[in-house]
């Protein structure tokens, strides 16, 4: 081996060796635990890339019911929160878990069905009658029964009919919003499922939106930091970006841009 090209391996290991002794740069990140809706409905693929293109941060998502969002957030596993069950997120931030909740979107909650709807869902004039119709006609429903925000939903509206949901009918899944659709689907059996969610869903089946329209079904979204007094490791600043970011202008352009099959899923509610 002549003495140029030992002198230039030895200067490449060497090379080698700094870049070995560099200490690794860090990948800035926050943990979003979020409803499984702005997952399953490809909203998160959609936004997420536009905010870590501007601020350099990325955003590693828990997907979840808002139930157990909430409590990834109360456990401090989370910077951000960002759900939909507004009663649940208040008391979050009353409890000193979150620092301050934001609106940031909305949709409605639809029953969904058999096409030929065995229950005469589509004769109600309420979704508590439609509710009341399923029950009667023992008909089958799929639930969450996750306590998610859309399972919280459900719960209120089988109060509201004056039914406690028990029987062969009932089928609680305990899983996601896609996995019990996927139920519904196979059963068939009814469902109550965010719009987004189902827009963006391909596995339909039989099922069709049979109730729909009542302002009780009414969606609204919101987002939380969760408190760094009770985690001193929430990334509060990172997280706070997020925030600012999806309630700014260009955030809630990214919310209304975003399409299935022409269809707007989700509506900005920061004016």
């Amino acid at each position: 081996m002549t003495h140029t090209r030992r002198s230039a391996l030895l200067g490449f290991a060497s090379g080698l060796a700094m870049l070995a002794a560099l200490p690794a740069v860090a990948q800035e990140f926050i943990i979003v635990a979020s409803t499984t809706s702005t997952e399953n409905s490809g909203l998160f693929g959609h936004i997420l890339p536009m905010f870590q293109a501007e601020t350099g941060i990325e955003v590693r998502v828990v997907s979840q019911g808002t139930g157990q969002a909430l409590e990834t957030g109360r456990r401090g596993d989370a910077d951000v929160v960002f759900v939909h069950a507004r009663a649940q997120e208040e008391a979050f931030v009353a409890e000193g878990y979150g620092v301050q909740r934001f609106d940031v979107m909305y949709n409605d909650f639809v029953i969904v069905g058999p096409a030929d709807d065995p229950a005469g869902v589509r004769a109600a004039d309420s979704a508590a009658a439609a509710m009341a119709a399923i029950a009667g006609a023992g008909a089958s429903f799929a639930s969450r029964g996750d306590d998610s925000g859309t399972h919280t939903a459900e719960k209120g509206l089988w109060s509201a009919a004056g039914i406690d949901p028990a029987g062969d009918w009932y089928l609680s899944t305990g899983s996601g919003m896609g996995a019990t659709l996927n139920t519904a689907a196979q059963v068939p059996a009814y469902a109550l499922t965010d719009r987004g969610t189902w827009l963006s869903f391909a596995n339909r089946g039989p099922l069709e939106i049979v109730a729909q329209g009542d302002p009780v079904l009414f969606n609204p979204y919101g987002i939380i930091l969760v408190n760094p007094d009770k985690h001193a490791h929430v990334k509060a600043e990172q997280g706070q970006a997020f925030i600012d970011w999806i309630v700014s202008e260009a955030g809630q352009q990214a919310i209304a841009s975003f399409t299935v099959a022409g269809e707007q899923l989700f509506f900005p509610s920061v004016q």
